[in-house]
């Protein structure tokens, strides 16, 4: 990788201790219950239809669309608020707020109401990435590492929607599928409360300067380039984990039809792919990041396109391909963001690119059952596997890396 001298790591980086581990566990603890939340209803989706009295789960899919709306547009604010009043307040906010959401969804007599307390679980949701990441990170001394852990209890969250709520959905009835996890946020709430002390001043009323610092332009072309690049691969993980349960249904009609049996294959599906990102966590302290990222994307599209072709075994197989690369791309944004952005306005940042990227992927979640039910889940695995294309040819465009910042 050729060296960028125009670029410096920041002089006198000294990182504070890490979080005490209950804490630390506690906000690797709300990443899984954040992605866990966001796909309950993609997985308990066709038993509410039936109860609604649909006839089709694809009908009613479009009612989710305003979690995953919110999800992105609250990120801006929520960004602004965890850098200015606190990251420890918005924490409880996010804790408290999706059990509430959760217990009053599971109360829900039809599709909109449905569809408003979706909702409000995705305005909550979007406090986590970039409230909980930051303040995770803000005292990591490995924090490639850091965000490995992390990303991997998010999507043992994932995982955990797909087997949690299959069990729950089968002996208890899909309201018990918000309401458990309700309750279990709520706990976790007040855990935080008790064990996580004050932080001190807002990180927004400090400086903490960056590990690498780059010029206006380059810090300009590496933001958008990283923003683009998370709008596209927020698609494919929205296509993919709200998608799935209904296709591994159809790829294994006849050979499985029990839906918690479903669920568990998903779950290891997901558990699988989860361990991606702790793997490339750790790369990402010692290899260059867009070396490495572009190879994460270009291994989705094989997989992809297999996954669009294959039934039974075989696409189970092929799916935990894929899914592999779709995780193991996720912790790139945020280690972007620990690396070139000050931590005083770290959380505005990521709340930013968050609002762009899953504002926008959120129509995934509105063209998944129209797109399916017009052609097939074939068609939409081949474009998604042109999607990955697109973002591989948008990570080119990332400036190099300069050596200095690998060598810390």
């Amino acid at each position: 990788m050729t060296t960028t001298t125009s670029s410096s790591v920041a002089p006198g980086h000294a990182v504070a201790q890490d979080h005490p581990r209950a804490v630390a566990l506690l906000l690797n603890v709300g990443h899984a219950l954040d992605h866990l939340f966001l796909l309950i209803f993609a997985t308990a989706v066709g038993t509410i239809a039936a109860e609604f009295g649909y006839a089709r789960w694809e009908d009613l899919m479009p009612y989710g669309v305003g979690a995953f709306f919110l999800f992105g547009l609250g990120s801006a604010p929520a960004g602004r608020l965890g850098d200015l009043w606190g990251r420890r307040p918005m924490m409880l906010v996010f804790f408290f707020g999706l059990g509430a959401a959760a217990l009053l969804t599971a109360l829900a007599q039809g599709p909109w109401q449905l569809a408003g307390s979706l909702a409000l679980i995705g305005l909550f949701a979007s406090i986590y990435h970039p409230v909980g990441i930051p303040m995770l990170v803000q005292r990591a001394r490995r924090p490639g590492a850091v965000i490995g852990i992390n990303g991997l209890a998010g999507n043992l969250g994932v995982a955990g929607a797909a087997l949690l709520t299959g069990f729950l959905v089968q002996w208890w009835g899909w309201r018990a599928a918000f309401a458990v996890p309700g309750l279990i946020s709520l706990g976790c709430g007040i855990a935080f409360w008790l064990l996580c002390p004050p932080q001190g001043q807002a990180p927004g009323r400090t400086r903490k300067p960056p590990a690498v610092v780059l010029p206006p332009g380059q810090l300009a072309r590496a933001l958008v380039v990283m923003t683009a690049a998370a709008v596209t691969g927020s698609l494919l993980f929205n296509f993919t984990t709200n998608g799935n349960t209904q296709f591994l249904t159809e790829r294994f009609q006849g050979v499985i039809a029990d839906p918690a049996l479903i669920g568990l294959l998903l779950a290891v599906v997901y558990a699988i792919a989860s361990l991606a990102q702790v793997v490339v966590g750790r790369l990402i302290d010692t290899v260059p990041l867009k070396r490495l990222y572009l190879c994460m994307v270009l291994a989705q599209i094989p997989w992809l396109i297999l996954s669009a072709l294959a039934s039974g075994w075989w696409l189970f197989a092929a799916l935990i391909g894929a899914m592999v690369c779709i995780f193991g791309c996720i912790p790139f944004t945020d280690a972007m963001i620990v690396r070139y952005v000050d931590d005083s306005v770290r959380s505005r940042v990521a709340g930013m690119r968050l609002t762009v990227s899953f504002g926008i992927s959120s129509l995934a979640v509105w063209l998944l059952g129209p797109v399916v039910k017009a052609s097939s889940f074939a068609t939409l695995f081949l474009v998604m596997a042109g999607i990955a294309i697109c973002t591989a040819s948008i990570i080119l465009l990332l400036p190099a890396e300069p050596v200095a910042s690998r060598e810390r």
